[in-house]
C-alpha cells in the first residue's frame, strides 16, 4: 500500500463528501468542489472519515493512489478553511491596482499590464498597491494565480524590484565596480 494513500482523510465539522460513480464531490462552508478519481482507484465514506482503495497493484494505478488522497485532502481542506498566497511587489512606481475582474500591475512598462481574474478566486489590494492577497478553495487553481501573477516580473537579484511571494527571501547579488 501506498503510505500516502493508506492514510484516511478526516472529514471536518460541517464539510460532506459523496461520491457517484468515479465523481468524489466535496462540500462545506467556504463552497463545493468536485473531481474524477483515475481508473482503478475508489472512495469510501463512513464515519466522518474517507478512505481510497486502489483495485490492482498496476504502477500506474499504485501512483495514482497517493495522488488521489492528496487531492481528496486538499479538497476537504479548502471548502473548510479555504487557501491563500500573499505578494508585495518591490520597485519605484510599481503597485498593484484592481478594476472589477481585471489586475492591473504597474510594473514599470509604458502602460500597466492587465490579468484576467478567474472565476472561484478573490483577490484582494492592501498596503496601498504593494501587497495582494490572493484566496479561494482550490489549491491549484490560487497557485497557479499566484504564480502568474509573480511571473509578469520576477524580484530581480540587483536591487529585488519586482514581484515576490511575501515572506521569499531573494539573493542578491554584488554590482559591477569601477576600478
Amino acid at each position: 500500500m501506498s503510505r500516502i494513500g493508506k492514510e484516511p482523510v478526516k472529514l471536518e465539522a460541517g464539510v460532506t463528501v459523496t461520491v457517484d460513480g468515479s465523481v468524489v464531490k466535496a462540500k462545506g462552508p467556504k463552497g463545493e468542489l468536485s473531481w474524477t478519481l483515475p481508473a482503478g482507484i475508489s472512495c469510501e465514506v463512513k464515519d466522518g472519515v474517507a478512505t481510497l482503495a486502489r483495485a490492482s497493484d498496476d504502477r500506474r494505478v499504485k501512483a495514482f493512489h497517493g495522488l488521489s488522497r492528496a487531492l481528496l485532502a486538499n479538497m476537504v481542506e479548502g471548502v473548510s478553511k479555504g487557501y491563500a498566497k500573499h505578494l508585495d511587489i518591490e520597485g519605484v512606481g510599481f503597485k498593484f491596482d484592481k478594476k472589477g475582474s481585471q489586475l492591473l500591475l504597474s510594473i514599470g512598462y509604458a502602460n500597466p499590464k492587465a490579468y484576467d481574474i478567474p472565476a472561484g478566486v478573490d483577490i484582494t489590494v492592501a498596503n496601498q498597491g504593494l501587497h495582494l492577497d490572493v484566496s479561494g478553495i482550490d489549491k491549484q487553481l490560487v497557485g497557479r494565480v499566484a504564480a502568474d501573477i509573480r511571473a509578469f516580473k520576477p524580484a530581480e537579484p540587483y536591487k529585488g524590484k519586482g514581484i515576490r511571494y511575501t515572506g521569499e527571501k531573494i539573493r542578491r547579488k554584488e554590482g559591477k565596480t569601477v576600478a
